[in-house]
Parts: C-alpha cells; structure tokens; sequence
C-alpha cells in the first residue's frame, strides 16, 4: 500500500510557517531543559536513596531534591504544552493519525502524569516522616512513570515520521499500537533519557556549587556527584547518539556524514560541542559545562528538526502550508507568552526565598 494515501490534508495556518517553526525551536528548548532536569534528578535522587547505606550518598542531595522535585514536574508540564501546540500547527495531519493509533496510551498519559506528582509530593512529605523509609516506594514510582510517560512520547514522535507503520492499523485498530518495529525507536528514547541523567547531574551540581560558597555541608560532595553523573551520562551519550544516528534509514543518515553541507556542518559542530562538554566535565567547570550544554542542546534540537524534515520530505513540507493571514493569535500568543514567563520567574523568586528561610530557621 502507498503510505501517502493515508496522510490526511493539513490545514491552513494563520501566519508563514517560519514564526511557527521559531516558536517550536524556542519552547521545545525550554521543555526538554526542564525534562531532563526532571528524570535525571529524579533518577540520581532514587539511586541516591537505593545506596544509602553504602556511604555513596547523602541525605542532603536526596532531602534537596525532593524538595525540588514537584515544582520540576510542574514546570516541565507547563511548558510542554506549547511546542505540542506548535508541533500541531505544522504537523497535526501526521500526529493526529499516530494518536489515534495508540490513542489508549496516548490518553494515559494524563493519569500517568498525575500519578508521577502525587507519588512526588509524597516522597517529599515522607522524607522525615517516621516511616520515611518507605519513601524509596514513591521516587522509585516517580521515576518509572516518568520514564514509560517518556517512551509513549518516543513512540509516538516515531510514529508520525513513518506513515508506513500506519498499516499496521488494519491488524490493531484498539488503538493500542506502538511503533516497536521501528529501528530508531529505542536509541532514540534512550538517547533523551541518557541526556536527562546529564543535564540532572549538572543540575545538582549547579545548585550545590552555589550552597558550597555558602559553606552548607556536604555541598562540596554534593556538586562532585553532580559532576560525576554529568560526566559518565555525557560519555555513555556518546555511544547511544551514534547508535541512534546508524539506525536511521541510509538516506536521512548519509546527510549528516557529507550528502549535505548544511546536516554535516550541525552534525560536526554537536560532536566538537559534546567533546568540549565532556572535557569540561572531566574537570569538574561547571559554569562552562552550563554554557557548552546550553549552545549542545540547541544543536541537537536543530538536527532533530533536520531529521523530522527528512522522514516526512517524500510526503510533506511546511513551506507547502497554506497561509491565510490572521496575526491577531500571534499577538495574542506572544502577549500571553510574555506574562507567563513574568509569572514563572516571579515563582521561582518566590520559591528561592521560601528555600531560603527554611534553610536559615533548620541552621
């Protein structure tokens, strides 16, 4: 069967494809941060807790983190939701079909979500609670929800860049498909989720350099750790980034090894930014380990664009998007962008002062 067939007609958008696809960039940026920050600090928090009484850990890492924990979850929600708006917008005629196709999956996520925040919250109530022992239970929960909410979104991602798999339909049409026989699906959930670990690591480390220039104990181990797990992810990323970039179908894979200048110049730049990452990693510089992810993370959200437009070239392109003009949402979006970002950092203020004083009234 032609697989074009079953790709239905994309709407009309209001404005060119461009503010669109700037817009998708930006907010998915700001997400994945928050995401990463989120499994990968939940991840090191449970590993934290199962090596407890092996002198690996600290009860402050741990005790911090849990104090963190639900406002990550919080935020990374937030802003997820507007790069999913705008990933609609541009390719909602495909990620409608893959919903639908595991639609049952697709609508657990919600609950899943909520699960993960409840079990969260309570990791946080239970830490000095008498039966703080049971704690592990709840973070241990978090991290596996968060984990399996992360392979539903994989999957589906994976599933509208191959209407070929759509087929598959016709032998499940419960809307309980995944797209399991795809070769890059696996690579590429591990490759976010090894990233996590990463950026969760350099996250600690971050907070616990500021704590030790406050002389809080144990912050000098602490933001060790950090640099550690930020380190060995960063290196195990490596393998998993190569083993993600092989799986691709040869035509997408051979435009970053010299097909195209433009795919092989961003793909040159993420390895010479992933080895200066590592370096400064290794020897633990943490401000310029922020500032390399930062520039690192953005190359790899350009070369996952690049790679979306490749799968999807011989069905569709943006700039094939009818316009009919009508700037007045944009308008709207930016002005509500703007206010949410002031509420944000108003929070965040808020909850640093909040952190403050608990710290101060606890020495």
């Amino acid at each position: 069967m032609d697989a074009s067939i079953l790709v239905p007609a994309p709407d009309a958008i209001p404005v060119p494809w461009g503010w669109f696809k700037f817009f998708l960039i930006l907010t998915f940026m700001l997400h994945i941060l928050f995401m990463n920050i989120m499994v990968g600090g939940g991840f090191i928090a449970f590993f934290n807790y199962l090596k407890r009484d092996s002198g690996i850990s600290t009860d402050s890492l741990e005790r911090d983190m849990s104090r963190k924990l639900t406002f990550i979850i919080a935020f990374t929600v937030n802003f997820g939701v507007a790069p999913l708006l705008f990933l609609q917008v541009l390719y909602g005629h495909f990620m409608y079909v893959s919903s639908l196709l595991m639609g049952v999956w697709w609508l657990s996520v919600v609950g899943l979500l909520i699960i993960a925040y409840y079990s969260a919250y309570f990791y946080k109530f239970k830490f000095d609670a008498k039966a703080g022992g049971t704690r592990g239970y709840f973070i241990g929960a978090t991290v596996l929800i968060l984990l399996f909410v992360g392979f539903l979104f994989t999957n589906n991602m994976s599933m509208m860049l191959t209407p070929a798999s759509w087929v598959s339909y016709f032998q499940n049409p419960h809307g309980t498909l995944l797209n399991l026989s795809e070769p890059s699906l696996f690579p590429r959930f591990l490759h976010f989720m090894t990233a996590s670990v990463a950026i969760g690591g350099l996250f600690i480390a971050i907070i616990w350099s500021l704590k030790q220039k406050k002389g809080v104990a144990f912050a000098k181990e602490n933001a060790d750790q950090g640099m550690k797990w930020f380190t060995s992810a960063t290196m195990i990323q490596i393998v998993i980034g190569f083993w993600f970039l092989v799986s691709l179908p040869g035509d997408i894979m051979q435009l970053f090894m010299g097909k195209s200048v433009i795919h092989t110049t961003i793909f040159l730049i993420s390895l010479a930014l992933t080895a200066l990452t590592l370096v400064f990693g290794i020897y633990r510089k943490v401000r310029a380990s922020v500032v390399s992810v930062l520039v690192l993370v953005f190359s790899m959200i350009m070369m996952r664009d690049m790679v979306r437009t490749a799968y999807l070239k011989p069905f569709f392109e943006v700039s094939e998007l009818n316009v009919i003009p009508d700037y007045s949402p944009l308008i709207l979006f930016l002005v509500s962008l703007a206010a949410g970002i002031s509420v944000v950092i108003y929070v965040i203020r808020l909850a640093i002062k909040s952190e403050q004083k608990t710290s101060l009234s606890n020495s």
